[in-house]
């Protein structure tokens, strides 16, 4: 069974605890299996990229590794880092800011 998440795809979230706490990004993607985000951005480390022909050349490279989701807050636009609630409409869910009730 998939677990559910309240944080998607091209959401726009903070960084609440680790060593890139206060930064911002948009989630590049859900790992939902381990728990954790891919924030544009974010985490970066560095990895040591193997030479995989003639012409293209091997080297270091940076890129984003996953953050475990308890450590990223969705981002209101208004308020700032926030909980998020639902409300009903009809037979959708819409998240909703816990603030202020501003859709998300």
């Amino acid at each position: 069974m998939q677990k559910k998440f309240k944080i998607r795809k091209d959401d726009l979230v903070e960084v609440i605890a680790g060593k890139d706490k206060g930064k911002r990004g948009t989630v590049v993607r859900v790992v939902s299996d381990k728990d954790r985000v891919i924030v544009s951005g974010v985490n970066l480390v560095k990895k040591a990229m193997r030479k995989r022909s003639q012409q293209d050349r091997g080297g270091i490279s940076e890129i984003e590794a996953p953050l475990h989701i308890s450590n990223v807050a969705i981002v209101c636009k208004k308020c700032g880092p926030v909980r998020i609630g639902y409300k009903i409409d009809g037979d959708k869910k819409i998240r909703v800011c816990r603030k202020c009730g501003e859709t998300l």
